[in-house]
């Protein structure tokens, strides 16, 4: 898929690029895949914020993606690709030989027409999805389960894969794409090959506008607040922080402050952390 520009007619035009969406073969959705999504700008039951700078997207309805894909032996053929608004990546429409019909992620090369199948006796082949005990050591997979039967955590945005490098007793070692190297259970299943549309990384958002219609409202500095606002904000003119490390709204340390627990439970099936620093046993 590629970048598509546009003549600089207003400043905010000069720099902003799409995609070309070349890969979409089909504009309208799925009717029966479609759910609603509620705006609630980042309030909670109560209606306070607890996620700050939501609010204002367009609307748009979710589309229901399978992510477990525990339609096991049964062949399906891809009828369409599709656009998410709701992800980076790109889906692709489904459908079993039994007149099923389901959402995936699109993996890069997936064509319409291609058939794919679920399970231990699927082939390893793009599209399809296997536990990580039938998947040769070295395969780029994407949609990868962190327990068994929950549906796939892992590798989901667009131009993202992890590497299986090892299978040892119960569990895989795979390389994700941030370097982290991690054990997961043998029998979690993962999606063989690259998640599609790997040139979103490379889209230049422009202008403010495409910010608040993904819903995303302004972020200021601390520093420009006023002190009851933030603990950065006060003072005459440009002031220092004022305090022995840069905060959080709510005085919290920020900015490189480490926040993961020490004694997480999780830990022990990290063997490498992205950082490149091995984790003490």
């Amino acid at each position: 898929m590629g970048i598509k520009s546009f003549n600089p007619y207003t400043p905010s035009r000069r720099h902003m690029t799409t995609s070309d969406f070349s890969e979409i073969t089909k504009s309208t959705p799925e009717k029966s895949l479609l759910t609603s999504l509620d705006n609630n700008s980042g309030r909670n039951n109560q209606g306070k914020i607890t996620v700050r700078h939501r609010g204002g997207k367009g609307r748009r309805q979710y589309r229901i993606i399978d992510f477990k894909r525990y339609k096991d032996d049964i062949p399906a053929t891809v009828k369409s690709i599709e656009y998410d608004p709701n992800r980076t990546a790109n889906i692709a429409l489904i459908c079993y030989a039994d007149g099923e019909k389901s959402y995936i992620l699109a993996p890069e090369g997936l064509k319409v027409g291609t058939k794919i199948m679920n399970g231990p006796n699927a082939e390893v082949r793009i599209g399809n999805c296997l536990p990580l005990s039938c998947v040769p050591v070295g395969t780029n997979v994407h949609n990868i389960e962190l327990h068994v039967g929950k549906g796939g955590q892992m590798v989901r945005s667009a131009g993202g894969d992890a590497q299986l490098m090892a299978k040892e007793g119960k569990y895989a070692t795979l390389r994700l794409p941030s370097g982290e190297m991690r054990m997961v259970p043998i029998q979690c299943r993962a999606t063989v090959g690259t998640v599609g549309n790997g040139d979103h990384s490379l889209i230049t958002i422009g202008k403010a506008g495409r910010k608040r219609h993904m819903g995303i409202r302004p972020t200021v500095r601390g520093s420009v607040m006023n002190p009851n606002d933030h603990p950065h904000g006060g003072g005459e003119g440009k002031a220092p922080v004022g305090r022995p490390g840069p905060s959080t709204p709510w005085g919290k340390p920020a900015l490189g402050y480490k926040t993961r627990k020490k004694n997480k439970h999780s830990n022990k099936y990290i063997i490498r952390r992205r950082d490149g620093k091995a984790l003490s046993k």
